[in-house]
């Protein structure tokens, strides 16, 4: 299993996944579930996947060949809009369900697969997509500013507390990470590293990237300091009022 979050706020943009992939209890490995796509000072794509591990490495090594290979032919790298780059994306995956689904699916193998793709394109404002397995998509707005794919339901009570679309992005980091601490606390297929990127809106660069391993000393404490603050915050909790 995996967990990824991504949004798309008013100042910029925040994404984050885990890296742990599991085929049963004892083949446990480690997979960077974000990738990228820039062309400098022109557009930044970032795309987080979870589910079937071959198809979502298929996908994107389609789209990094067809971007490399011409770039007269649609890619991810010319295609005019964000809404277009989400298209190819869902085009792509349905190219290799099409593909492998028949044979993985006589060996009961879920060949399905979701997508977080966010960014932006110089033209546009920054936007984010959440692909399903099915190729088709949704959009973010500013009253649903996030997404999440994977085993994201540990992680949803504390940004749905915290986040909104004004949400300053360093605010909203520390939520992410804290949904993910949560999650990992309850479900041993998410797991360290993180991969967190944060996009500045308007700038065109690389973002700022961050690789968080067990070993971070901010991701310690956060997860320390949350534990505490639950706790005593529970303890602070009125009584319940047993009736006789």
């Amino acid at each position: 299993m995996t967990y990824c979050v991504a949004m798309n706020l008013a100042s910029g943009m925040l994404f984050a996944s885990d890296s742990r992939t599991n085929a049963g209890v004892d083949h446990v490995s480690t997979f960077r579930k974000m990738q990228f796509f820039q062309q400098p000072d022109e557009r930044l794509l970032v795309l987080l996947s979870a589910g079937n591990l071959a198809t979502t490495q298929s996908v994107v090594s389609l789209l990094r060949q067809r971007a490399s290979a011409s770039s007269s032919e649609r890619n991810i790298l010319n295609v005019p809009s964000m809404y277009d780059a989400a298209c190819l994306v869902g085009d792509t995956l349905r190219e290799i369900v099409e593909r492998d689904g028949p044979t993985l699916s006589q060996s009961k193998i879920e060949v399905g697969c979701s997508f977080l793709l966010g960014g932006q394109i110089r033209g546009e404002a920054p936007r984010l997509f959440n692909i399903y397995p099915q190729g088709n998509f949704i959009e973010a707005t500013q009253d649903t500013p996030y997404f999440q794919i994977g085993e994201a339901k540990y992680g949803k009570p504390i940004i749905d507390r915290v986040v909104n679309y004004h949400t300053p992005v360093e605010d909203a980091a520390k939520c992410a990470l804290i949904s993910f601490d949560s999650t990992m606390k309850s479900n041993l297929s998410v797991g360290l590293p993180i991969d967190m990127l944060v996009y500045d809106k308007d700038d065109f660069g690389p973002g700022i990237h961050q690789r968080i391993t067990e070993h971070d000393p901010y991701f310690q404490q956060l997860h320390t300091g949350w534990g505490r603050a639950l706790r005593d915050a529970f303890a602070a909790l009125p009584p319940m009022r047993w009736k006789e």
